[in-house]
């Protein structure tokens, strides 16, 4: 049931009752925030292109096993 409310509440941008939506960077560096999320943001991309076709190949493969992995 938490999960549904969650999703309901980040949707509409605050809480059932009314009340704001907790920050989830309170506490936290502003400037370092920042940082993680650019790097974050353009690492997937730097490692594909670094990635040769048959490396990129052999992770997918590794990947999709564990994905459906009974």
């Amino acid at each position: 049931m938490a999960v549904g409310r969650n999703s309901v509440e980040r949707i509409i941008g605050e809480k059932l009752s009314g009340e704001p939506l907790d920050d989830p960077n309170a506490g936290k560096n502003p400037a370092a925030v920042a940082l993680g999320r650019l790097g974050g943001a353009k690492g997937g991309a730097a490692r594909a292109a670094a990635l040769s076709p048959t490396k990129r190949r052999a992770i997918a493969k590794k990947a999709a096993k564990a994905r459906w992995k009974g």
